[in-house]
């Protein structure tokens, strides 16, 4: 495939209804990247998150058996359990009294009631995907699987940013610890690095109080109009997009 000259690119795990930032990085980004040939870990995002009923926050967690933890998160099976029924009516019932939840409501009926899944990056990639194309998103998506990546994981994030032609790399603002010490090797590389600045996300009205920021995006689809949701996840900035390095 060819790439434009200038490719901003995100590298990520799969996660499961990721909360505004996730959708925040998609946006900023020309080519997301999955990455999801590493280990996969315990009580991480990768399976749950937080939602924002009327009756408070709330965990929804996909229980995964525990030899996951020795697999790579592609690998993770979803269990036969019928956990689909019981996150549904989490959601269904939760957020039915919200004012904008009959947009929500298609997605979890196609998601929860009329597909089945076999792997975990299935679930969580097709929830990406289209929440992404739901909020106006022209991002492209991709699978690290499909690039022959060796060395170091900063090694191999270099070689899978150059195989992609990434002039600029966009990480969440965890990613300075991640990166502590390597930064030289994206500047050799002709590679930018941004950090995401996730302070100053306006508030909106949600069924409970006090504000949560840090809940599934689906709380957003519940309570804003779709066309009203992006100033709430990166409109509100305007032009700015991160910190560059």
């Amino acid at each position: 495939m060819l790439y434009p000259k200038h490719v901003r690119v995100v590298v990520l795990q799969s996660n499961y209804i990721p909360w505004k930032g996730y959708f925040d990085l998609i946006h900023d980004a020309d080519l997301f990247v999955y990455y999801d040939e590493v280990q996969y870990t315990k009580n991480d995002w990768r399976n749950r998150n937080r939602i924002y009923p009327k009756n408070g926050l709330q965990w929804l967690s996909i229980p995964i058996a525990k030899r996951a933890v020795k697999q790579r998160i592609s690998e993770v099976e979803l269990p036969a359990t019928d956990w689909r029924t019981a996150h549904y009516k989490s959601l269904y019932y939760g957020y039915a009294s919200a004012p904008c939840f009959g947009q929500l409501e298609p997605l979890l009926v196609d998601v929860y009631q009329q597909r089945e899944w076999k792997h975990l990056v299935e679930l969580n990639r097709h929830l990406i995907e289209t929440i992404s194309r739901m909020l106006g998103i022209e991002t492209r998506f991709e699978d690290s699987r499909n690039f022959s990546l060796e060395g170091d994981r900063v090694t191999r994030l270099i070689a899978l940013l150059k195989h992609v032609g990434a002039t600029e790399y966009i990480s969440g603002p965890a990613g300075r610890d991640y990166l502590s010490g390597s930064e030289g090797l994206f500047a050799d590389n002709d590679i930018r690095t941004i950090y995401k600045d996730y302070g100053g996300y306006p508030t909106y009205a949600q069924l409970a109080d006090p504000f949560e920021h840090g809940v599934s995006i689906l709380d957003l689809l519940a309570n804003l109009p779709l066309e009203e949701i992006p100033y709430y996840v990166w409109g509100w900035r305007g032009s700015s997009a991160g910190q560059g390095v």
